[in-house]
């Protein structure tokens, strides 16, 4: 071998060397997890999952509820932070819908993150009503809605994330109009309902679930499949004969684009031990989330084909960008 390859040779060696000793060194201090929302939501699962990284890793995992713009704000944050694995993002699917919503967004939605990992999945959304709706089934709020002089009015937690595409869709496929009213979070969004501040919204479980077991709200369907496990007692829409399916969105992990390689792969293996841990899966069981925590390269692909998928929901729930 030539003089110039041996240096080329151990120059590559010692930048590997380097990235290598990094990734065993991280975490050496605390890291920082921007949640892109206010309380509820992702913001229940991020806890969750930040505490057993913190009990694993041995620094502090500390969340930063960043609301705002469906999202944008605490995207903006991470997309522009040190790419070091000491800021992260946890986001959820109106990750994917925001291009198509908005004009122009402070960052490009694919190039400026590294994909981590897929926390949780959702399975489905539950369709739910206030107390003071005069429905207790589908059918009932149906006809209800569609009486003379009835304004309904549904909660999500910005513009252009799931719960409003979900709710778009239905309206078409029903037949009825709701009033559109943007929270900064699914928590607020759903505290809105059990407030009676809106008659209606379609809700991932997590924010949802301490409402409807606590009576404060009503729910009617359930967009999965097949019947949530934490509430089998409510119908899916199939079951009920309309011709509706939606899944329940998910809660992720990102990185800033050019984030060490070897530092996204320890992040995600923890993330996948601590979704191993009995008491992680009970509690995300419980909140209704599904643990997922598949690998940088699978979620990379699964984000490919959810933001071809929401464009096609964008255009058949007629949302223009603004």
């Amino acid at each position: 071998m030539k003089p110039s390859h041996w240096v080329g040779a151990l120059a590559a060696l010692a930048v590997a060397g380097a990235a290598w000793a990094q990734a065993q060194n991280y975490p050496n201090r605390p890291v920082r997890v921007v949640v892109a929302a206010a309380t509820g939501g992702p913001d229940i699962v991020a806890r969750v999952v930040a505490a057993k990284l913190q009990e694993q890793m041995g620094q502090p995992f500390v969340v930063e509820n960043q609301p705002g713009a469906n999202g944008i704000v605490g995207a903006t944050t991470v997309a522009k932070a040190a790419p070091d694995g000491y800021t992260l993002l946890v986001y959820s699917s109106g990750f994917v819908i925001n291009p198509y919503v908005h004009k122009s967004l402070p960052y490009d939605t694919e190039k400026d993150f590294t994909p981590v990992t897929n926390l949780v999945t959702n399975g489905g959304l539950f369709f739910a009503v206030a107390n003071s709706v005069p429905a207790k089934t589908l059918q009932e709020f149906l006809a209800y809605a569609k009486q003379p002089g009835v304004q309904l009015a549904y909660s999500t937690p910005g513009v252009g994330n799931t719960w409003h595409l979900a709710t778009e869709v239905f309206d078409n496929v029903v037949g009825i109009k709701m009033t559109h009213i943007p929270y900064k979070g699914g928590g607020p969004a759903t505290a809105a309902l059990a407030a009676g501040e809106v008659q209606a919204m379609f809700a991932s479980p997590p924010p949802l679930m301490s409402h409807y077991k606590g009576g404060k709200v009503r729910v009617l369907a359930f967009t999965g499949d097949k019947r949530h496990p934490q509430a089998p007692e409510v119908p899916t829409m199939k079951e009920l004969g309309i011709p509706y399916h939606h899944d329940g969105g998910w809660f992720a992990l990102f990185a800033p684009a050019g984030t060490p390689p070897n530092i996204v792969d320890k992040l995600w293996r923890e993330v996948r031990a601590a979704m191993q841990d009995p008491g992680v899966r009970d509690r995300l069981s419980k909140l209704g989330a599904e643990p997922v925590a598949d690998s940088p390269a699978d979620f990379r692909k699964f984000i490919q084909s959810e933001l071809k998928a929401y464009g096609e929901q964008a255009k058949l729930a007629q949302i223009v960008p603004e």
